[in-house]
């Protein structure tokens, strides 16, 4: 993954003052669709488009709404019942900000990490997403009070959304991360939203591959260890960057998040303790693949190649002034992965997503 894009971290201010103003809407508007401000204006800030962040803010505000009314208290005793259960979005925000205020922010992500992760597909996997631009910035700018506070309002969202897939059966294994997005088989019926789509799910090619074991080598085991697990969600992320390019015309908005969910797992890894790597990439694997399930068109379309000379800063220039929410967070996560295809994979969603500004 190439990280020399990135810019750095913010001296301004402006992330902090944004998330402030952020902090008192919900994380949904209309039902259940995703506030992706809090996402958005990381990435602009963390790309140098700190200046633009308030005029963005104040052509997304139309967008917002406040948070929900409080329903019933979750508590350490409860939260079993209470996970996956939307109408206590404003509950689980206060849950965690408690607990953020108790521990250190490492601690409570650690222990709740791997309870979250089975429903990684919650809100379309937008609460990973935002913990994931959360962690970024915790991890490259340091702590403060409006940061902690984002990852609060991140866990709680995905806490209250919980969803975990249908049951799925394992399919033929794939040698990499770009073939087996190409097996994944289509849902039959993808005209409903994404909650009928991944209803639908049952089953997905066996990816990463599993080593056998020493004993008998007609049996597979699971890879465990960090740095293949990490190297692999890496693998993940490139591929489905790179297949965007060619596929995004079946649903622009939605399959960037067959790349961005994943990613947002590899940049919440550092924080984690290692035993909880390869566990995020089985997670983050099954999130890329229902997405490229539920979305993906039946053929490739012919798109052009990035211009030459053409600077991944211009490229997130361009991103920035095209406003959308979903093409600045996907060309920052083609910036990650680097390259003229990943280029080529963010101007396609420029292209193909109507402007927001």
């Amino acid at each position: 993954m190439d990280d020399t894009t990135h810019n750095s971290p913010d001296t301004s201010g402006t992330l902090d003052e944004a998330l402030e103003r952020l902090h008192s809407f919900g994380p949904e508007r209309d039902g259940w669709l995703s506030n992706h401000a809090p996402m958005a204006v990381e990435a602009l800030v963390r790309r140098g488009q700190a200046p633009g962040v308030h005029r963005w803010l104040d052509h997304y505000r139309a967008k917002l709404e406040d948070m929900p009314a409080r329903f019933t208290e979750v508590t350490p005793d409860n939260w079993r019942e209470a996970l996956g259960d939307p109408r206590r979005i404003a509950d689980w925000t206060a849950y965690f900000e408690r607990e953020t205020a108790g521990r250190p922010w490492r601690e409570v992500l650690a222990e709740w990490w791997p309870r979250l992760l089975p429903g990684i597909a919650a809100g379309a996997t937008h609460p990973v997403i935002r913990v994931g631009h959360c962690v970024r910035t915790l991890l490259a700018s340091g702590e403060n009070a409006p940061r902690v506070a984002e990852l609060a309002h991140g866990l709680g969202y995905w806490a209250a959304r919980h969803q975990p897939l249908p049951p799925l059966a394992p399919l033929a294994p794939a040698t990499g991360a770009a073939a087996a997005l190409d097996a994944v088989d289509r849902v039959p019926d993808q005209s409903g939203g994404i909650r009928e789509r991944l209803d639908q799910l049952t089953g997905f090619p066996v990816w990463p591959p599993l080593p056998v074991t020493d004993a008998d080598p007609a049996r597979t085991r699971p890879a465990t260890d960090p740095d293949l697990a990490r190297a692999r969600l890496e693998e993940l992320v490139r591929a489905a960057t790179h297949r965007y390019a060619a596929y995004a015309h079946g649903s622009p908005v939605m399959l960037v998040h067959a790349a961005t969910a994943p990613n947002a797992v590899l940049r919440t890894l550092p924080a984690l303790p290692r035993e909880l790597w390869a566990p995020s990439l089985d997670a983050a694997w099954a999130a890329s693949a229902a997405v490229t399930a539920a979305y993906t068109p039946e053929r490739p379309a012919e798109h052009p190649a990035a211009p030459e000379g053409l600077s991944p800063e211009e490229v997130f220039a361009r991103a920035a002034a095209h406003g959308n929410d979903h093409t600045i967070k996907f060309t920052d996560t083609a910036l990650d992965v680097g390259g003229p295809t990943a280029l080529a994979a963010a101007l396609r969603s420029i292209e193909l997503i109507p402007p927001e500004l």
